[in-house]
């Protein structure tokens, strides 16, 4: 017996439990089951309704939204939000596939560095794996082609996100991420890292004063995908 296994049997004993066979089941299958908890009932609604909902909510949070209607105008959004938010043409850009296949070089005075943020990084681009409309949150996963760092260095961040991907509520995402994650290609390890981000970084700390971007990005800006 180990000394872990040692340490445990004796509080076991102390508290009166044991390893009941019975007991250790209904834990698996509790968290086989997955079970819900309640789900709010105003983010049961139409896939339009929830994608409204979430832009009520994202703005309440003090994010920024621009909404169009193709992938292809993303590189142009983001241009046109830097230049009226008067920030750096250089961005820090997540190495996703599909947010790189969106035509870039359709915007010539972009500089784009894909891969991680490094504290010299104004502004940080990456993509969402789900928004929450009861909310307004978004859901950003860590891993090769989605650097955590994006979502956490630059000060200003720029998360895409295509309207397919906004749910009602956190189970259905947690629900989706576990589809994807045991998909047609086996069990695939979950990410080292889930965040869930609403509105820029703020904190009231200090003599309850509102400072934004006390841990993190000062201005969130989505821009929300259509097709």
């Amino acid at each position: 017996m180990s000394a872990r296994e040692e340490m445990l049997g004796r509080i076991r004993g102390a508290v009166g439990k044991g390893r009941a066979p019975d007991a250790a089941r209904a834990v698996d299958a509790r968290l086989a089951a997955h079970q819900t908890n309640l789900i709010p009932a105003r983010s049961q609604l139409a896939p339009e309704a929830k994608i409204a909902l979430f832009e009520t909510m994202a703005r309440e949070a003090s994010a920024t939204l621009t909404r169009i209607s193709a992938s292809s105008d993303v590189p142009e959004a983001i241009a046109r939000f830097l230049k009226q938010e008067n920030l750096p043409s250089r961005v820090a850009m997540a190495p996703d596939s599909w947010l790189g296949g969106l035509g870039w070089e359709k915007q010539p005075l972009l500089s784009i560095r894909r891969g991680r943020a490094e504290p010299s990084d104004d502004v940080g681009v990456t993509v969402a794996f789900a928004a929450i409309a009861e909310t307004g949150t978004l859901m950003l996963l860590s891993g090769p082609d989605t650097p955590t760092t994006l979502n956490l260095l630059p000060e200003t961040s720029i998360v895409v996100l295509r309207a397919s991907q906004v749910v009602g509520a956190y189970e259905e995402a947690w629900a989706q991420l576990r589809q994807v994650r045991n998909g047609e290609g086996g069990v695939v390890a979950m990410p080292r890292t889930v965040n869930f981000v609403t509105g820029p970084s703020r904190s009231a700390d200090i003599e309850q004063q509102l400072q934004m971007g006390a841990h993190g990005p000062r201005r969130l800006h989505i821009v929300l995908v259509d097709e």
